[in-house]
């Protein structure tokens, strides 16, 4: 499923066009995101968390090559699922 799907869901299930649909999902993906580069953990109550983990410098190897590279610090988005999400997948 991808944005488009998404939006299509949407719009049957509200009654809305398929183009403000569109941009209600884009809108939603877009404050998500916002939020998360702003170091802001993101909730949504029955669904789950969206949330940043730090990923510290480290060295690596170069799987080409097997020399040694540095790997640069970095962010990363993480995402819990809510317990009724768990639920729903395991049965």
């Amino acid at each position: 499923m991808n944005n488009a799907d998404i939006a299509d869901t949407l719009a049957a299930g509200q009654g809305l066009s398929k183009a403000d649909a569109r941009k209600a999902v884009d809108a939603v993906f877009a404050a998500i995101a916002d939020a998360a580069a702003r170091g802001e953990e993101v909730s949504l109550n029955g669904f789950g968390k969206f949330k940043i983990k730090d990923s510290p410098a480290r060295e690596g190897r170069n799987p080409a090559t097997g020399a040694t590279i540095q790997i640069a610090a970095s962010k990363k988005l993480s995402f819990t699922a809510a317990k009724a999400v768990k639920d729903r997948l395991n049965g």
